[in-house]
């Protein structure tokens, strides 16, 4: 007798006839394309962020906390301390310009934004969208107090930035859900639940699935063993995510023209991603450059050029002439 399927295989099934606006595709990234992202995730230096900063304390209540898991972001970095990018209010000061996609991930970027563009129209398909954020996610476990601290799992949360998403996923399989909720935290109706295989991508967008629902991954596997790059002090990766998003150009900022308060809270990770990246100590040394620039209002007035005395008038003529 056969095996039954795995579950993972249904879901991918039911999904594709039953959820326009949701795109499942198990096998996406090529074992060449796979091998040279792996290669490339050996030389990432990944951040691990607090929440808050100075100019963006905790709420009352709250405290100061270290994010979940490390990450890295490509072509923006939306920090946390920035509380990342959240049109229609939050929008300046949020995306610093990060490192382009190294060109494996560019090649995945162009087949996806093609795959989009045939699903997608009207209100669904910003006119000017295009793939040009990325976050990597790395999930696992956590080294706390001596013991290995499963921290895989996401709560419920929206995408906020405009058109579709796109995910790809390498090493262990991730349960993600759908859920119908008013606000993150409630256990409402699961819409959707998809197993994300090693090297799958999933593409959604629409009102359904960008505003309607949350998502949250419920759990990553340990069944396969994997165990991926790069190493990181205290810290094991079962599966990392790339997240491709849109977010406007004209909101995406050099991290030189930030206001000064952002500036402040985000310069210890610019510094300390600049000890492995080129182009955050090009950021960096643009930032001190100008900054030793006085601005124009500080500058001593140009001097005008000295005129020659004006001719003296002539005598006033006599009356009766």
């Amino acid at each position: 007798m056969a095996p039954p399927p795995r579950r993972g295989h249904a879901l991918a099934l039911k999904s594709r006839q039953r959820t326009p606006g949701h795109h499942y595709n198990a096998s996406f990234l090529s074992a060449a394309d796979r091998a040279e992202i792996i290669a490339w995730l050996t030389v990432l230096r990944p951040l691990w962020e607090e929440r808050y900063s100075k100019h963006f304390p905790p709420p009352p209540g709250q405290s100061q906390r270290r994010l979940l898991r490390p990450v890295y972001w490509l072509g923006n970095w939306q920090f946390a301390c920035l509380d990342y990018y959240r049109p229609p209010k939050g929008v300046k000061n949020r995306c610093v310009q990060a490192e382009p996609f190294p060109p494996v991930l560019q090649r995945q970027v162009k087949k996806v934004e093609e795959l989009a563009r045939r699903m997608f129209r009207g209100p669904d398909m910003p006119p000017s969208w295009h793939l040009n954020t990325c976050l990597v996610n790395f999930y696992g476990n956590r080294l706390e107090d001596g013991r290995w601290v499963d921290t895989a799992r996401v709560g419920e949360h929206k995408d906020f930035e405009p058109g579709p998403v796109a995910s790809l996923s390498l090493g262990e399989r991730a349960l993600i859900q759908f859920v119908t909720s008013t606000r993150p935290g409630e256990r409402d109706e699961v819409v959707l639940e998809q197993w994300l295989d090693d090297g799958a991508l999933q593409l959604f967008g629409g009102a359904q699935w960008k505003e309607k629902t949350f998502h949250r991954v419920q759990r990553v596997d340990t069944r396969a063993g994997h165990l991926l790059p790069p190493e990181i002090p205290g810290f094991q990766t079962r599966r990392v995510n790339f997240t491709f998003r849109y977010v406007p150009d004209e909101h995406v900022m050099p991290f030189a023209q930030l206001s000064p308060e952002a500036r402040e809270d985000v310069t210890p990770y610019v510094r300390t991603l600049a000890e492995g990246s080129a182009f955050f100590r090009e950021a960096l040394e643009r930032a001190a450059s100008l900054s030793r620039t006085p601005p124009r209002d500080e500058e001593a007035p140009e001097r005008a050029p000295e005129r020659a005395p004006p001719d003296p008038l002539p005598p006033p003529s006599k009356p009766g002439r």
